[in-house]
């Protein structure tokens, strides 16, 4: 059995007990000393570009504004203690309207794929406004037959049908639609910690506390055990498909994992006291994003899959984080798990930050879907679909899949050095540019390190030149998914800010 934290307990869920004796690997010898952890620069890499003066209003009036005008969620939304006020971005770079230079790693929560502004992007942009701002889907204009042949020459058969829309909720809201009217089925199932969207729908699908309210919503929806081989009650050391995995320890025999056995058991006890006979659909994202990103055992998806399919049910994956070569390894991150899903629903990074979205799904299930008469006013605008279109041919002409996988694997085995300095780094996952750092009291409890304690090292961070995310059920998880331009040497910097960031609180400690 795999073994979980650093104590004997008897965690009960589903009506069983189950005996977890833990057994923590803790790094010893060189391994803890600084001299392990090596980052060449703490100098921030040059730039060329040089950003225009801010002259807009001063910083006092635009927060009084954002508190007075603006709804209260704006403010309640907004990072930091001392506020970024932003200005302008290049790349992989934002300025702030003191003209100070930021490393962005974590792009608009992993929305700038590209790059700021990116010059090929902005032409395609420039050109497309001079020529046609906006006309509805009524009217065949040819930007959205022209994306939507790129796009699903990228995606494997049968995924060849494309509804364009404005935002990941919209897609996903569409989705749960679309996947209830063809298998006539309606509940739908997600993991614990993940995150589908806001709108009264998908607020169903995501099933983290602080993002619901107690308001009628997304009926029809129930989520499972997560199955988070670090956090978990189930995890090894050889679970995850990533360069760095848990120091939990396992007895698996190799190709074999136990903890994926454990969490596909909870997933059938689901089906035998949860759900009806049939249902309708199940979501998951690839590698959870605002979830903290939570990694699976290797054969979890796959598994599910087919348990989802023999109850009438089809497989949405949710790539509105890992699509569009984040992972590195591959260009959705579906294809990391050797899955093919029935649906596929994209946002964020599908247009550098333009709003849009999109569903691919079959033929076949989409057919239902026409019934009816369904209405989107700016999905497939002229402007979303020019921009997205460059954004495809931006990834291949800059190889940017390749450099997620290159400049994100350093970055992963770099953080796993800092994980085994600081006692209060639990675990370092991820894949290419899509990476977690979980932050905890000690190792041995894995108690989520608390909010006062992540502000610190986030503003510290902050103060020296670095922009990165949180997320976790806890808040407890660093996010670090940056435009997919970035370096060697950017990673160098960001190491060098980090650890000395995590340095300066251990101090204070």
């Amino acid at each position: 059995m795999h073994t979980v934290f650093s104590r004997t307990h008897r965690p009960h869920f589903l009506g069983k007990a189950v005996d977890c004796v833990a057994r923590v690997h803790v790094p010893s010898g060189t391994m803890c000393q600084k001299a392990a952890v090596k980052h060449p620069s703490s100098q921030m890499p040059p730039c060329d570009y040089k950003p225009d003066s801010y002259q807009g209003m001063s910083k006092e009036r635009l927060l009084e504004i954002r508190k007075q005008n603006c709804h209260p969620m704006t403010m309640k939304v907004t990072y930091y203690r001392q506020p970024v006020f932003i200005h302008q971005g290049h790349m992989q770079w934002l300025w702030d309207v003191d003209g100070k230079r930021y490393l962005d790693l974590f792009a608009g929560v992993a929305t700038v794929s590209v790059g700021h502004c990116h010059p090929r992007v902005n032409e395609a942009a420039v050109k497309q406004l001079k020529h046609l701002w906006h006309t509805t889907a009524i009217y065949i204009h040819p930007q959205i037959q022209e994306y939507a042949e790129k796009l699903v020459s990228l995606l494997p058969e049968p995924l060849k049908v494309v509804y364009l829309t404005n935002s990941g909720s919209e897609a996903n809201d569409l989705a749960m639609l679309m996947a209830r009217l063809h298998t006539g089925n309606y509940d739908i199932i997600t993991l614990r910690g993940s995150y589908h969207g806001g709108s009264p729908m998908t607020m169903g699908l995501t099933s983290r506390t602080d993002y619901k309210y107690p308001v009628a919503s997304g009926f029809g929806c129930h989520n499972t055990m997560c199955p988070d081989v670090f956090r978990g009650v189930w995890g090894g050391s050889h679970c995850r498909d990533s360069p760095v995995q848990t120091i939990r320890e396992c007895n698996c025999s190799a190709g074999h994992c136990q903890a994926n056995d454990r969490y596909i058991e909870q997933l059938k006890e689901m089906f035998d006291t949860t759900v009806p006979h049939r249902i309708a659909a199940f979501f998951g994202e690839p590698i959870q994003g605002v979830g903290g990103a939570v990694q699976y055992p290797k054969n979890y998806l796959k598994e599910t899959y087919k348990l989802v399919r023999e109850k009438g049910g089809i497989c949405i994956a949710d790539e509105v984080q890992t699509g569009f070569g984040r992972t590195g390894s591959h260009f959705w991150g579906f294809q990391g798990h050797d899955i093919i899903p029935d649906m596929v629903t994209m946002a964020k990074g599908i247009a550098n930050g333009f709003p849009m979205g999109a569903v691919v799904t079959t033929e076949e299930i989409a057919r239902p879907f026409g019934k009816g008469l369904h209405f989107n006013t700016f999905g497939g605008n002229p402007v979303a679909c020019a921009i997205a279109s460059s954004v495809l041919d931006t990834i291949a002409e800059d190889r940017l899949q390749e450099n997620c996988a290159m400049v994100g694997t350093y970055l992963l085995t770099e953080l796993a050095k800092l994980r085994d300095k600081y006692e209060i780094i639990g675990d370092v996952r991820g894949k290419g540019l899509q990476i977690g750092v979980e932050m905890v009291t000690d190792k041995a409890s894995c108690k989520p390190l608390s909010p006062e304690a992540m502000a610190e090292i986030f503003e510290d961070t902050k103060d020296m030149g670095v922009l990165i995310g949180k997320g976790g059920i806890y808040g407890q998880t660093f996010r670090i998914k940056p435009p997919m331009c970035i370096t060697k040497d950017d990673a160098d910097f960001f190491l060098a800010v980090f650890d000395q960031a995590l340095q300066n609180y251990m101090d204070r400690r």
